[in-house]
């Protein structure tokens, strides 16, 4: 079968979730498994990843050339609900599909294996909620079901109980490794080891990874092997993104980026929906009217002093932000300026230089602006 319309939306799916339950989305997957062989072919040959075709679900196996912070799972908010996760996949992996299990002998055994210095103790309400947070993502990615009992009790009463599932699910959420996983000592080992599969043609599935994983792509240095591939296969490159996926591609002298000119709520796409980013839009604007005050290094980042962006803030909220949100209207500067600094680096579009106390925009963030239509009512907005 050729990449026709619907296998270019089935890329899109394979991409924005971690997997497609046929239980869930039977539609969705039955438009893949009709396409198997040619986004097989397509993801193997360009990414180098494996996608798997199973009976109860299919899943793309997506592995970045460097993990971003981004990259985590965002309903966690500490090292430790990681720690509990991992530890409740064991549990699952020693249970048999359909096996049902009350949630007082899984943190029984959670606790025994959990690896931190420190044991966890369910009498401690943040404990127990960091429990909750990775009860509720492994419910979410149907690895485990609720059969009785609400899991935000738990939250408040260690002596609360819920009835749960195994599903068959638990089997295939991690993926499997070339190698015993003891040998690996870190990240990095674990990273390298994935490129070993592809010593021939690393070059180019990197830069793809790069391209279709991450928001920006950034010269790093003089010597960037990938950015010069993408330099000497724009052409190529631009002509297969744009007949396989929605997206164009842009490339500038420090940043490439794969920008969309019709906005589709199946992507991730910045901007989004959210109040801050007017802000953004607005702050690169006023960034770009008075550019010759600031000092852009040679990969195009400008550097502010976390003062000067604060002041910046202020500024716009006085001058544009009559049409924010109204969180934004009402904020401190402070605490707009710390919105931001997340929000900035959570799309790759900045970092914070901590000890110098510097924000360091990239260029990627010199492609974007935003200023209100001419049509703007800004008595109706306020």
């Amino acid at each position: 079968m050729e990449f026709d319309e619907k296998a270019t939306d089935a890329l899109a799916l394979l991409f924005e979730r971690f997997w497609i339950v046929r239980a869930k989305d039977p539609d969705a997957y039955q438009m893949i498994r009709e396409r198997e062989h040619a986004l097989k072919r397509y993801v193997a040959d360009k990414f180098g990843f494996d996608l798997i075709i199973h009976q109860h679900f299919i899943k793309l196996e997506k592995i970045p050339v460097e993990p971003k912070q981004w990259m985590g799972i965002q309903a966690f908010k500490e090292p430790m609900d990681y720690g509990i996760f991992c530890c409740g996949l064991a549990f699952t992996e020693r249970r048999s599909v359909d096996e049902q299990f009350l949630l007082s002998d899984l943190a029984d055994d959670i606790a025994e294996m959990y690896p931190g210095t420190l044991p966890l103790d369910w009498t401690m309400y943040r404990h127990r909620k960091a429990l909750v947070r990775a009860l509720k993502m492994m419910v979410e990615l149907s690895i485990i079901k609720t059969v009785d009992g609400d899991v935000d009790q738990f939250a408040y009463n260690e002596d609360e109980d819920v009835l749960y599932e195994v599903t068959v699910y638990a089997r295939y959420f991690m993926r499997t490794y070339s190698d015993d996983l003891v040998r690996f000592q870190s990240i990095d080992d674990l990273l390298e080891s994935e490129w070993e599969r592809h010593a021939e043609d690393e070059r180019r599935k990197r830069v793809y990874r790069k391209l279709m994983l991450s928001p920006v792509v950034y010269r790093e240095s003089e010597s960037d092997f990938d950015f010069a591939y993408l330099r000497k296969y724009r052409n190529r490159l631009r002509d297969d993104f744009e007949a396989h996926t929605p997206f164009s591609l842009e490339l500038y002298k420090n940043a490439a980026m794969l920008v969309m000119h019709e906005r589709k709520q199946r992507y991730t796409l910045f901007p989004d929906q959210k109040g801050i980013m007017d802000v953004l839009l607005h702050m690169a604007s006023e960034i770009r009217t008075e550019l010759d005050r600031y000092e852009v290094t040679e990969l195009g980042d400008i550097r502010l002093p976390l003062p000067e962006v604060e002041q910046l803030a202020e500024k716009l909220q006085t001058k544009v932000g009559h049409g924010w949100s109204k969180h934004y209207r009402e904020a401190t500067s402070r605490a707009i300026t710390q919105d931001i600094i997340d929000t900035l680096e959570s799309w790759e579009m900045a970092y914070l230089e901590h000890e110098a106390g510097i924000l360091v925009l990239q260029s990627g963030f010199g492609r974007m602006y935003g200023v209100y239509p001419r049509d703007y009512d800004k008595e109706a907005s306020s």
